[in-house]
């Protein structure tokens, strides 16, 4: 049955989505008319709830419409920007000028589950930052008129101390965000969230509900500065926080992290009988630090003489044996007759593979003044106040769960200064791998007595993309220093893969459509009606009067195209303009003209084997029943 929604350019439904799923499942808690019945859920899940009321929970001040906005769709879309991208056709990596739930809801189709990291560094509830606003149509104008920033800028709502609902706010504000982010992650994906004293219990609280508290990983202390400063309530503040949580504990089999060079270093003995493991270290096998387990209570026999540990041995009686034949143990004799035993640890494993180590839960250093000296390298130091260190992100970016993280695609979507796409292009460099990185940055407008603001940048996602471009460029110099002859010689190119990024922007739907509000006196029939009718007077100028390209944008981004896609022109076609649109996991014709000639229409009746849009205005009657007919659900009229 159709709806008024199905003729909308929106971002998916996932309240719809929820409500099928749960229907497919247990269909019998649903109406005739196919409505959820309450009572029925709650016999199933939790009958005695009913009678029940007092039970832990977390609650706080609209909540429950803050979960109602994550999952309600948007009318919003993105759009291409040219002029500020750098180097695109080289690159995946993605700079979005927007409204970040919005824009999260905008790649919640394309880029569900497609995640391996997400990092934010949230604006701290301390009483002086700005939260965000989600309701752009109360007492303001609509968020892409004002995110124009002619005069004002985008407007968002400072959370004062003095609020009743301080922490509501910023809960609300977080919420809906991470609710959506969770819908991005990877089976096996993790996200770090930085965050202070004010709001980390909160926020572990907020986390358990959204990721669920098995999938809690670590909550990590980052000692940020060296010392000194102003005590408050009486200590003086040398830490912040960086939690850790999992999509699904159960998918993550494995966690580590590249050892340091310190480390590294410590492997310095060599001997000759596993070439491949190069150096190794040695350590005491005998240890204190575990729990008393009798199994591990035993004596080493070594030339005759029996070894017993202080308290226990680090490893099993089998796994001894075997490091004896493979002569992995160091036995050091002492004044008294007696052994010290020691096993030899190598950098290498027996692929030749540099082994890693284990994440530390403290984080000594690096410290915020050195995220000021990465920011000054490019851009003037009091343009921007206390960006994250770049050291401290690729650390975190270095973090592997299970195998492989040099093709993952990271997710910043509170990007500030850009530290993450920094992160990353230096992390790539460095290694050869290929991760991408999308930088989600609201338009919020600079203060006009600000450094940043009198060096021309207006607003904060301007710095975002100038430091990414100059640290691009900086890079591409630093080539073409090294090895000018790739940058002279006729018909070679320079090797600039993945040094670079495309900009898009949160715009509004180009789609008149968008505006249209159903009469309430009337039937949802006679308001289809209605729709149509509106869409063919509003829309009847739409391809010649607004940019072809953007509309194929916002039509591939709702179908669940990656913002990567390529268009090309299908020259077999000549009454009208036909793109084949990829994104390398997704394929589609797409047909923008006011008219679809009948020699197309014939040419889809026997080509069958791929997907075709083109827009309902451009068919009759004959015409969409053919494709329908012969192209089935592969045919869609937009």
């Amino acid at each position: 049955m159709e709806n008024i929604n199905d003729y909308m350019p929106l971002s998916p439904d996932w309240n719809k989505e929820r409500l099928e799923t749960l229907k497919k499942l247990m269909p019998d808690i649903f109406t005739n008319e196919g409505k959820l019945n309450i009572n029925e859920l709650k016999k199933v899940v939790e009958p005695e709830s009913v009678h029940e009321t007092e039970r832990y929970e977390f609650r706080w001040f609209g909540k429950s419409k803050a979960k109602r906005e994550a999952f309600t769709p948007t009318d919003a879309t993105l759009i291409y920007d040219e002029h500020r991208s750098l180097n695109p056709t080289e690159t995946e990596n993605l700079i979005i000028e927007g409204e970040n739930l919005q824009v999260l809801k905008l790649l919640s189709n394309a880029y569900r589950e497609q995640i391996k990291c997400i990092y934010i560094d949230p604006p701290y509830n301390t009483g002086k930052d700005f939260v965000y606003s989600d309701n752009f149509n109360q007492d303001r104008k609509e968020y892409w008129e004002d995110a124009e920033y002619v005069e004002n800028g985008l407007k968002v709502d400072s959370n004062v101390e003095t609020d009743g609902r301080y922490h509501s706010n910023w809960l609300n504000m977080m919420y809906s965000r991470l609710l959506i982010a969770r819908q991005l992650l990877r089976e096996d994906g993790v996200i770090f969230i930085s965050i202070d004293d004010n709001e980390v219990h909160h926020l572990r609280k907020l986390c358990d509900e959204v990721f669920g508290e098995e999938n809690f990983i670590e909550q990590m202390v980052w000692k940020n500065k060296t010392g000194g400063g102003a005590a408050t309530k009486g200590w003086i503040g040398l830490h912040e926080y960086i939690i850790c949580y999992a999509k699904n504990r159960m998918e993550i089999n494995e966690i580590s992290i590249p050892y340091s060079k310190k480390t590294a270093s410590m492997y310095n003995k060599k001997d000759d009988k596993f070439p491949v493991r190069g150096h190794y270290a040695t350590w005491p096998l005998d240890t204190t630090s575990m729990g008393d387990r009798p199994n591990l209570k035993y004596p080493i026999i070594h030339k005759g003489v029996e070894i017993w540990p202080e308290q226990q041995w680090l490893w099993s009686k089998k796994r001894v044996i075997e490091a004896q034949k493979e002569d992995m143990l160091i036995f050091n004799k002492q004044k008294d007759g007696g052994y010290k035993v020691r096993f030899k640890g190598y950098l290498k494993d027996e692929y030749g593979q540099v082994r890693r180590g284990k994440p530390l839960s403290i984080l000594d250093g690096p410290y915020t003044q050195e995220g000021s000296k990465n920011f000054q390298a490019f851009l003037a130091k009091s343009i921007f106040t206390f960006p994250k260190p770049v050291k401290l992100l690729k650390k975190l970016y270095e973090i592997r769960v299970n195998e492989g993280s040099k093709n993952d695609i990271i997710l910043d979507f509170f990007a500030g200064s850009g530290t993450t796409g920094q992160a990353i292009t230096e992390l790539n460099q460095a290694d050869g791998g290929n991760r991408k990185y999308i930088l989600v940055q609201l338009p919020e407008a600079t203060d006009p007595k600000s450094e940043a603001f009198k060096a021309g940048y207006k607003k904060i996602s301007d710095i975002t993309i100038e430091r990414n471009k100059r640290v691009v460029e900086k890079i591409i110099e630093e080539k073409q220093n090294e090895q000018p002859d790739l940058f002279t010689k006729e018909g070679e190119k320079p090797k600039l893969e993945g040094l670079g990024f495309k900009v898009f922007k949160l715009v509004k739907s180009s789609f008149p459509r968008v505006e249209f509000a159903p009469d309430p006196t009337k039937t949802d029939a006679e308001n289809i009606e209605l729709l149509k009718k509106y869409i063919a007077e509003k829309e009847a100028q739409l391809v010649t009067a607004f940019n072809k390209d953007e509309l194929i944008t916002e039509i591939l981004l709702k179908k669940g195209f990656q913002l990567n896609y390529t268009l090309t022109k299908r020259n077999e076609f000549k009454e009208n303009d036909i793109f084949f649109a990829t994104d390398d996991k997704k394929e589609m014709l797409i047909c923008l003209d006011v008219d679809l000639a009948d020699t197309t229409v014939e040419y889809f009746k026997t080509h069958t084997d791929q997907k075709f849009l083109c827009l309902e205005r451009a068919l009759n009657t004959t015409k969409k029943w053919n494709l329908k007919h012969y192209m089935g659900e592969k045919f869609e009229a937009f």
